[in-house]
């Protein structure tokens, strides 16, 4: 390959010409971005996984933040299995706005963003492109907001019609506008100090919300309630049974003894959360952790839908093996889980041979979208996505 030192002027100024000539770059700003490895796609069904997403006609979507994927999984009778997929940096939480028909995604690189993406129900009229379907409604990113990096962003989650995420380099939940301003609306007790509350640095690994009606209503997940010299992100820092539930009406911990807990969710007025150093998913009562379920990977990303929760696991980063102390590190495996909320019994998993991390799990009904525009392996944009992208019609927004 030559390198750029090599070529010519020309050459040079045709290369000018080509570069972010296709959609999938510009979304995720990202020259890159079709340099996924395929077998990143390849999976393993079991049990009625697919049955369950077309009995619940919904679609699912999945960040899986390490491969800097954001995947929607959906199924009907006709078409059968789809999957698609759109590239952005890292992504994390996932929330959506019921009110107004709006997935928003959080990115968490430097700087961190946060995508908000509707789907695509018509085309501009234009005299230079012929009429085309619009199958499952593609759901697009309509506009993208840029926050300094050391926000850390986690969890998302609207709250009485706004959104909040988790800055976890803050210790604090902070509510995020449209306009891309920022104010913290929520911090526990632990980090406050005669000279102010600590916001300058992660000492909590604050990461999930379950989403009341309210903030104060609202609970808090994090790895500590301590602030320490040692902090969550240290590889010497002791996480077994350190993590806790924060209450968003008294700031402090309602519920200890869990081991990085994360993706904390309330339904149907039970507290729900992944007990994540342990491959667990139960339920909080009386300030204790009840195992549900054990699975085969660390438990992250978790969302309810009637009488079945998703739940997603990860294989462990080698860098943090200490971090899961209940788990079979070697054999963890990513994917995902259809379970039965009474029993815990597994109804149908999907799993990823070659999977890294799953962060977050949201569904939408699927007469709202069935996915991205991209299809793996190779997620080239074609002559229909760029006329996609070329004369879609502003969204507008719809109850979901």
């Amino acid at each position: 390959m030559n390198s750029a030192a090599n070529l010519g002027q020309d050459d040079i100024w045709a290369n000018h010409d080509e570069e972010f000539r296709d959609p999938s770059e510009i979304i995720a700003y990202w020259q890159g971005v079709h340099e996924t490895d395929p077998r990143l796609f390849e999976y393993e069904t079991r049990g009625q996984w697919w049955e369950i997403l077309q009995h619940c006609e919904i679609t699912l979507l999945v960040t899986r933040e390490y491969e800097h994927l954001l995947v929607a999984l959906h199924t009907d009778a006709c078409a059968g299995p789809l999957i698609s997929v759109m590239r952005m940096p890292h992504p994390s939480g996932l929330a959506v706005d019921r009110s107004h028909g709006i997935v928003y995604a959080a990115s968490t690189r430097n700087p961190n963003r946060v995508y908000d993406l509707m789907p695509v129900q018509a085309l501009l009229p234009r005299l230079d492109v012929q009429e085309m379907p619009l199958d499952g409604q593609p759901l697009i990113p309509i506009r993208t907001r840029f926050l300094p990096g050391c926000f850390y962003l986690h969890d998302l989650a609207v709250i009485g019609g706004e959104l909040y995420a988790n800055s976890v380099g803050q210790n604090a939940v902070i509510r995020l506008t449209p306009s891309g301003h920022y104010e913290r609306v929520w911090w526990p007790k632990c980090i406050e100090t005669p000279n102010g509350p600590i916001f300058g640095q992660n000492h909590l690994q604050l990461n999930s919300i379950a989403a009341g009606e309210s903030v104060e209503t609202s609970f808090f997940s994090a790895s500590t309630d301590e602030v320490t010299a040692l902090r969550p992100g240290d590889p010497d820092f002791p996480v077994n049974r350190r993590g806790v539930i924060f209450s968003g009406t008294l700031r402090e911990a309602i519920a200890r003894g869990l081991t990085r807990p994360h993706s904390a969710r309330l339904h149907r007025g039970r507290l729900w959360v992944n007990n994540s150093g342990y491959g667990e998913v139960g339920l909080i009562q009386n300030g204790r952790f009840w195992t549900v379920a054990r699975l085969p990977g660390w438990t992250r990303g978790l969302r309810f839908y009637e009488n079945v929760m998703f739940v997603g696991t990860s294989r462990v980063l080698p860098r943090f093996r200490q971090y899961a102390p209940g788990l079979d590190v070697d054999t963890s495996q990513c994917g995902l889980y259809a379970l039965d909320i009474e029993s815990g019994e597994i109804l149908g998993s999907i799993i990823w041979p070659f999977g890294n991390q799953i962060f977050a799990i949201e569904w939408v009904p699927a007469i709202f979208t069935k996915g991205f525009p991209f299809r793996p392996p190779g997620h080239l944009s074609g002559a229909h996505e760029k006329t996609l992208f070329y004369a879609f019609q502003p969204p507008h927004t719809q109850e979901v």
